[in-house]
């Protein structure tokens, strides 16, 4: 499996406080069957310890130290990008933000409050509209997208991706995070699953397979793999994403917006 969300390096955001914790983030990851790993602490001002022009060297150096313990994950460079950082970013910092560094792919970090009416117009503005493919992180936790699915649903329709959390896809009944996180797997809405992992243990563990088994008990093992592996490697690569296992049927996710806004009224 692949993972594109975690904060395995050591000592510069909420996650992994030192060496010694990211080497068992990783020994926990790889015990779940991931493979590759991407690093993407968060890039906003209350993480004052994350430099862009640093994370290059210090995955590179985590890379080092887990061939050393003999730990067979690979762990590609990234950045969870916070709204407000990216509003005054330039075109260089954006580029270092992308995984890979490479300049293709965006992980955005969805704001958890209610989100502004403008919201998606200056990410198709702003991001998209500089050539960046932008992925949503987490987008179930949102409160504007909990209560209006079909908000979310209109940007996936505008070619942005939504990564889900694999904790959330586990949640129980009562969970909104849970429910949406379902629904956009159900209706063929979410692209990526990954951990968000900030410890090997209690807190965000890297558990991949809880979000990968749900989806596959909900779909089937070709979907699971395609959101866990094939999807995400494709975002590494800067590619297309493969065509995605028995997809909704054509303009299925249109009319269930359709129905959404007529329940609403």
């Amino acid at each position: 499996m692949i993972d594109l969300h975690s904060h395995i390096l050591p000592g510069i955001d909420d996650g992994a406080p030192d060496l010694a914790a990211a080497v068992d983030l990783a020994s926990a990851a790889v015990a779940d069957g991931t493979e590759v790993i991407a690093a993407t602490p968060h890039l906003r001002e209350d993480h004052p310890g994350v430099h862009l022009g640093e994370l290059a060297g210090r995955t590179n150096a985590l890379n080092q130290a887990l061939a050393d313990c003999h730990i067979p994950l690979r762990v590609v460079v990234g950045a969870e990008v916070d709204v407000h950082w990216a509003r005054s970013a330039s075109e260089e910092e954006l580029q270092l933000a992308t995984y890979g560094q490479a300049g293709n792919d965006l992980l955005l970090e969805t704001p958890y409050g209610p989100l502004p009416p403008g919201f998606e117009d200056w990410v198709f503005s702003r991001l998209v509209g500089e050539g960046y493919r932008v992925m949503l992180a987490h987008p179930e936790r949102n409160v504007s997208f909990q209560h209006d699915p079909g908000r979310l649903a209109r940007m996936v329709d505008r070619g942005v991706l939504v990564q889900v959390t694999a904790a959330s896809l586990a949640r129980g009944r009562r969970s909104e995070s849970g429910v949406l996180a379902r629904w956009l797997v159900d209706v063929g809405a979410a692209h990526i699953v990954a951990s968000d992992a900030h410890a090997a243990r209690d807190f965000r563990p890297p558990l991949l397979s809880v979000g990968a088994n749900a989806i596959a008990s909900r779909m089937d093992d070709a979907r699971a793999r395609w959101m866990a592996n094939d999807a995400p490697r494709a975002v590494l690569m800067g590619e297309p994403l493969p065509p995605m296992p028995e997809a909704p049927p054509p303009g299925r996710l249109l009319r269930l917006l359709g129905r959404q806004q007529r329940s609403a009224r």
